[in-house]
């Protein structure tokens, strides 16, 4: 049996998501499908979480705004010309791509780490969808500090919304596609409504009074950092590092008729992670002024940042509904990228059941609260440790694509450069970070350039001493 017979074989039994061969024409997407992904999954069920956390930051209204407006356009940029552009040339996953660069037994650490940082990441945005069950419920909300489940209820409410979840992601990307395309409008008119009612709860009447509520900024809540106009750009350039650096969106994009499609990113980063994340300050600039919040302060403790009681403040059932559907359209397709990064290590078993596999690792760490109150952090480190993967395939694309060596003539059963190539520039930054406090995603970036330039250079000698 040919190789082609062989993976053709393999794509019947994984169910016709094309894990291992070419997305084909017929199969191409155009930009509405990407559109309604991306402003769905990225106003969302983070942004109930970031936004407030920005504000435990102590961070001014210029660092904010200004460094969102920068940050975020790097973020598209990136998305647009390395992600979208090398997606429909070679139409492969990630993880088939990097299979093919890396070697079997390589990428299979590579596979197992990354889907279980998505599963984690999606843990985060089921805990945000059971803060508002929970309000209904009377549950206590877990608490900024809090790591374990503070109740039964809590577990059950978990477990109930990540089993619906795990179900929409099996189906496939079309229906997460269309259930993003579905529960988009809905959740940015949540986030419009709990902006404006925020705004007169906080009795502003003009700009200045606005751009007032952060001022000069603040010191940082108990426990968190000082948050500056750098840190505003580079987190929010790198919040998703691993999808567009780190080549993890190729998976997405691999759909996508032209690599213009890429441009769509941007209804997900200035509706979302601009808009949406200051929306969801100004909620939680209306709690901070409450009596339990200022309780917490006097006692030196970071009041709660619990979604599901901000929105529901604010405009009521209304806001319950959107934060369980906001934590859905993030967790959805994060869930469903877990399981293709399982898949890759388990080729022969079927897409919905390695996607249930990854909605289940999801669920059990949505019960533990600290995925999500550690979110800044969190995605800081996600994105630093798995960028780097994505400069090999942007050095190999754009470097070596006129070279007379292909991919696969120089890609082996594990392939010593790429590992060595992300080992130096892990150690050597993440070093830095620690000894020198420097943040985190103030590193990542070079972290990425180096490990795809060691990879270049490793792969040059490696040719030499074979010829």
């Amino acid at each position: 049996m040919s190789q082609f017979n062989i993976e053709e074989e393999i794509e019947e039994l994984a169910g016709g998501e094309f894990e291992r061969t070419p997305v084909p024409q017929k199969n191409w997407k155009g930009w509405k499908s990407f559109l309604g992904m991306y402003a769905g999954e990225h106003a969302a069920g983070t942004e109930f979480m970031i936004g407030p956390l920005f504000l435990t930051a102590g961070v001014s209204a210029f660092d904010l705004i200004i460094g969102l407006l920068i940050g975020n356009l790097l973020a598209v940029l990136s998305w647009r010309f390395l992600t979208a552009e090398i997606a429909v040339k070679h139409r492969l996953t990630l993880y088939y791509q990097l299979e093919r660069i890396c070697g079997k037994k390589l990428v299979i650490g590579y596979n197992l780490a990354n889907g279980i940082l998505f599963c984690f990441l999606a843990g985060a945005m089921i805990t945000v969808s059971a803060t508002a069950v929970g309000v209904p419920l009377e549950m206590e909300m877990p608490k900024l500090t809090d790591t374990m489940p503070n109740s039964v209820s809590w577990v059950v409410v978990v477990i109930a919304i990540g089993i619906v979840i795990s179900l929409i992601a099996a189906k496939g990307y079309d229906t997460v596609s269309k259930a993003a395309n579905w529960m988009a409008p809905f959740i940015v008119l949540a986030f419009i409504a709990c902006g404006i009612v925020a705004l007169n709860q906080l009795n502003v009447g003009s700009f200045s009074e606005f751009w007032a509520i952060w001022g000069d900024g603040s010191e940082p809540f108990p426990g968190q950092i000082k948050y500056s106009i750098w840190h505003v750009i580079f987190w929010s350039w790198f919040a998703n590092a691993a999808m567009h650096i780190g080549m993890s969106d190729l998976s997405v994009f691999r759909y996508a008729k032209k690599a213009n499609s890429g441009w769509t990113t941007a209804a997900g980063m200035y509706v979302g992670h601009f808009m949406a994340w200051i929306a969801a300050a100004l909620l939680y600039a209306v709690y901070l002024k409450s009596p339990e919040a200022q309780a917490f302060l006097s006692n030196g403790d970071a009041p709660p940042v619990a979604p599901g009681p901000l929105a529901y403040n604010a405009i009521g059932i209304f806001g319950i509904i959107a934060v369980i559907i906001a934590g859905w359209t993030t967790a959805n397709p994060t869930i469903y990228r877990a399981g293709l990064a399982f898949q890759a290590i388990m080729p022969k078993l079927s897409t919905f059941w390695v996607t249930i596999v990854a909605g289940t690792i999801a669920t059990i760490a949505g019960i533990f609260p600290a995925f999500a109150m550690k979110l800044l952090g969190f995605v800081a480190l996600y994105g630093f440790i798995l960028a780097p993967f994505g400069a090999i395939i942007v050095f190999d694309h754009f470097i070596r694509k006129n070279k007379s060596s292909s991919t696969i003539a120089y890609s082996k059963n594990f392939n010593i450069n790429v590992l060595m190539a992300w080992v130096i520039s892990f150690v050597l930054f993440y070093w830095i970070s620690i000894e020198f406090d420097v943040f985190l995603s103030f590193v990542t970036f070079p972290a990425w350039l180096l490990c795809g330039i060691l990879f270049t250079l490793f792969s040059r000698r490696s040719n030499k001493k074979q010829t």
